[in-house]
């Protein structure tokens, strides 16, 4: 008989890696604390569940949304199965009826015979065989296990810049240095202002509409070591320049001069094809951001890949801690999946799920275990989580800044989404009929 694995969540990752498992032929032990217990943010018992959207992003398959999706359905997914047969009308976006779809995952777990629910709140990792799915708002008593277990490595909220896209940044208005000429000249991207153009962003950052904050993301220290951008500037129109945007130690070559205020972009991904707006962390609207933040002469027409957010989200410290295949460095048969491996995003969480229960059925098989190309999302995002290149490692979602570019490069945009998207199923396709899949 099979080896048996536990699974500690059924949310969208758990039930994707218990899903892969059964089918594989392994028994599974699906643990899911509701209706026992709820998290804040739950309030159905039905496994699967959407909390905030019933939006599943895009469907085109030259979108990084739309390749994910393609991706997972290329391993079966159970979550794409649900979503085509719960989706609602919404233009270019997968979305879906919230009950519908979470019915049907519910019932096709019930239905599986290698798997059991238990309705149970699990608060040790057992032995064994383990794959912990518990989701951005894991218990209390579970999160301190994983925090014993990880170290320091565990995070319980998620206070993070946005992130765009390195070839978006108008160069023409910004320079590579660093402050005082310390370290590398390209370990920063400069984006100066001059007083009037930073009196001006001043002005549109104070008034701007900040995101609705939930109930349980409400926690004052959130705001002691990494202060929204847009609270520390109603504190008074030069705190930024004291702050994140000094532009002491700078001099801009186009002037010869030092800038009224600098923010400073770094890198997010070893390739530079992403870059972080440092000290931005912030909780405005997602189009507020991109709003306010490109009235920086820089960022004027820059392409957000993902927008700050501040919210309470458990997420271990994935690049210190977990191999590309989701497995523990220190731990060969227990596996992450989902948010709290930094994954960021529904199908996100979901394909992370796929991979960590795939692999898993690979470990006990004594095959090789699935690490998908760089040039696959899936494959990105697993890479990207595991890369212990990253520094202030933060959540990422699907976006072809994880991707290696395409050379030679091509300019037009929607050329070059699809031209990686195809890339992606072609190197996908390939990768797998190699392993044998």
């Amino acid at each position: 008989m099979a080896e048996k694995v536990k699974i500690i969540g059924g949310g969208l990752a758990g039930v994707e890696a218990a899903w892969q498992l059964a089918n594989r032929g392994f028994e599974v032990e699906l643990f899911e604390m509701k209706p026992v217990k709820f998290s804040p943010a739950h309030k159905s018992e039905l496994l699967g569940e959407l909390v905030c959207s019933n939006s599943l992003k895009a469907k085109r398959f030259e979108s990084a949304a739309g390749l994910l999706k393609t991706e997972m359905r290329f391993f079966g997914s159970l979550c794409m199965e649900c979503a085509d047969l719960s989706q609602v009308p919404a233009g270019g976006a997968l979305a879906v009826d919230r009950d519908k779809f979470s019915q049907l995952i519910t019932e096709k777990i019930k239905a599986h015979k290698n798997i059991t629910l238990i309705h149970k709140e699990v608060t040790e990792i057992p032995d064994g065989n383990v794959i912990i799915a518990a989701g951005p708002l894991a218990s209390d008593a579970l999160s301190e296990k994983i925090s014993e277990l990880c170290g320091d490595g565990l995070h319980f909220f998620d206070a993070a810049a946005p992130i765009v896209s390195r070839e978006s940044i108008d160069m023409e208005s910004a320079f590579t240095a660093s402050r005082y000429e310390r370290g590398g000249e390209d370990d920063y991207i400069n984006c100066p202002m001059n007083k009037a153009e930073y009196e001006a962003f001043y002005e549109a950052l104070v008034t701007a509409e900040g995101a609705e904050v939930h109930s349980f993301d409400k926690r004052k220290d959130v705001y002691e070591g990494c202060m929204p951008i847009e609270v520390m500037a109603s504190r008074g129109k030069d705190t930024m320049r004291f702050g994140p945007m000094k532009p002491v130690g700078l001099v801009d070559p186009r002037t010869g001069h030092r800038p009224w205020a600098v923010l400073q972009l770094r890198k997010e991904n070893s390739k530079g094809t992403m870059l972080n707006l440092v000290g931005f962390q912030t909780n405005l609207k997602f189009g507020e951001q991109k709003r306010v933040f490109s009235m920086i002469p820089a960022l004027k027409n820059a392409e957000f890949y993902r927008y700050g957010v501040m919210h309470r989200n458990t997420f271990i410290d994935s690049p210190r801690l977990l191999n590309p295949t989701f497995s523990l460095r220190k731990r060969e048969n227990l596996f992450f999946a989902g948010q709290i491996t930094g994954v960021e995003g529904y199908m996100e969480s979901a394909s992370s799920g796929i991979l960590a229960g795939i692999n898993m059925a690979r470990l006990l098989q004594k095959k090789q275990q699935l690490v998908l190309p760089e040039t696959t999302m899936m494959g990105a995002l697993s890479r990207y989580i595991s890369d212990e290149t990253v520094k202030n490692f933060q959540p990422m979602g699907a976006n072809f800044g994880v991707l290696p570019p395409i050379e030679p490069k091509i300019r037009d945009k929607s050329e070059r989404y699809m031209a990686l998207s195809q890339r992606a199923a072609e190197d996908l396709k390939k990768y797998t009929e190699g392993m044998g899949i």
